[in-house]
């Protein structure tokens, strides 16, 4: 399914509901999970004008503490148990930051609560938990944001679309990384889920979500199949039980022959040349360093000069929740919705499938109409 630029950006239609009561009172938001993730998140929506937490969630007691310290301002009431949120009926807006097998369960609760929801990506980690989210948000007339946040980042924004615009010529190919120096620690605030591939989905599917979808977005499709090969190699039973891979490697093929190479591991020592993230877009007239600081335009002609597409210095990393805000008051289309979130999480699906199956894998095989 080649998806235009329009249809990737918007999705599913929006239905403003917002009232001038709820902009003035600003807009009741629970959080649901107040880890890592949902305490950054947290602080995030402190900062809207639109926004007043009245409610929090999380099943660790200290956790939940610490949260409703941060958020004292706004005195929210605090769960350990999620329904209670979702029953609350002055909570309008959702946020979800569990670990990602939790998330469409959580996500359509909340979406059949009459609330709107932000939902941490991925959206789900198995094919059938993003074709229920899908069919619930579409369903609703609620407004709903997946955490693809790049899609936010003005300084993409500024750079994918002078690539849609022709800058350098027509897309033939990507490569793209995303290398860590070292697993997530095992003893960490994650480490009770994130290594056990039926909750957190591995790498590949909770990290590399972010990388893929943007893959997606300077091709304007998804993928039609892939294959590749994934593996346990630096830290083998480490921690013990552990059922993700270690590293990856990746080919998919896009509509019209185009390409996309991808790797992944957390194995890439500190200091090393080409570590870390990039995302190189080669054209018919040259290429781009799009994850770069200063993402650049590089020429293939002998006598082209580099030149500078846009610069992360006009980033504002709160932006992806600005913005959902800015749908639940004022009606504006998000950056991501539900189709990007769906398309991001199945790509990323896609990809694990081929790399535990070891051989091609379609993506009419994963039976998800977008």
């Amino acid at each position: 399914m080649n998806l235009n630029r329009r249809s990737f950006v918007l999705g599913s239609a929006l239905v403003p509901i917002a009232s001038s009561a709820q902009t003035a009172e600003r807009v009741h938001t629970g959080v649901i999970g107040v880890g890592n993730r949902g305490s950054y998140l947290l602080q995030a929506i402190l900062e809207q004008p639109d926004a007043r937490v009245v409610a929090l969630c999380d099943v660790k007691p200290d956790r939940l503490d610490k949260a409703a310290s941060s958020a004292a301002r706004d005195n929210p009431q605090t769960y350990a148990d999620w329904r209670r949120i979702l029953d609350r009926k002055d909570v309008q807006a959702v946020f979800i930051a569990t670990p990602p097998y939790l998330h469409s369960e959580m996500a359509i609760a909340a979406l059949e609560a009459g609330k709107h929801v932000y939902c941490e990506k991925p959206i789900g980690i198995t094919v059938d938990q993003v074709r229920r989210l899908l069919a619930a948000a579409k369903r609703s007339d609620r407004i709903f944001v997946p955490g693809q946040q790049l899609r936010s980042l003005k300084s993409l924004q500024t750079a994918v679309a002078q690539i849609h615009e022709g800058l350098i010529g027509d897309v033939l190919m990507i490569k793209a990384q995303r290398h860590a120096p070292a697993d997530l620690p095992h003893d960490g605030s994650s480490a009770d889920w994130y290594f056990d591939v039926s909750k957190s989905g591995g790498y590949l599917i909770e990290q590399s979500v972010h990388n893929l979808d943007l893959c997606n977005w300077v091709m304007r499709a998804h993928p039609v199949r892939a294959a590749g090969f994934g593996a346990t190699l630096r830290y083998k039973n480490d921690p013990p039980g552990r059922t993700i891979f270690d590293c990856g490697v990746l080919s998919f093929d896009y509509p019209n022959e185009l390409k996309l190479s991808f790797t992944q591991n957390v194995f890439h020592p500190r200091g090393m040349p080409n570590g870390g993230q990039y995302l190189y877009v080669y054209g018919t007239k040259g290429a781009v360093d799009l994850m770069a600081p200063q993402a650049t335009a590089y020429p293939l002609t002998a006598s082209g000069q580099p030149s500078i597409v846009s610069t992360k210095a006009d980033d504002q990393q709160s932006a992806h929740i600005a913005a959902f805000y800015a749908s639940v008051t004022r009606g504006a289309a998000p950056p991501a919705d539900i189709t990007i979130g769906a398309t991001a999480a199945l790509t990323s699906i896609l990809g694990n499938e081929a790399m535990v199956k070891g051989r091609v894998v379609q993506w009419s095989e994963l039976g998800v109409e977008l």
